[in-house]
């Protein structure tokens, strides 16, 4: 039976839920195939992100976060956190 749909006729906003995720392999330096607007925390550690000035910083994070920060990449280089990306 096709999945149900009610909302299928109705503009998405930035206050809609995601409707895609993507795991996200850290890499120094390389822009992520797709900018997330939110990141998910799967494990607890440390995560580098980079911004779209290049800015590189890294953060404390805890498993189950949800990081409303839309990152150009995740680098590999002190990342030892796991988080996936919501778009």
């Amino acid at each position: 039976m096709p999945q149900i749909d009610p909302f299928a006729h109705h503009r998405r906003g930035l206050e809609s839920p995601v409707t895609h995720h993507l795991a996200i392999t850290p890499q120094d330096g390389v822009d992520l195939p797709v900018k997330p607007r939110v990141l998910r925390v799967l494990t607890s550690g440390d995560l580098v992100l980079r911004d779209e000035a290049g800015t590189i910083i890294s953060y404390a994070v805890e498993a189950g976060e949800v990081l409303g920060f839309s990152v150009v990449g995740v680098e590999a280089s002190g990342t030892t956190a796991t988080v996936a990306g919501w778009y």
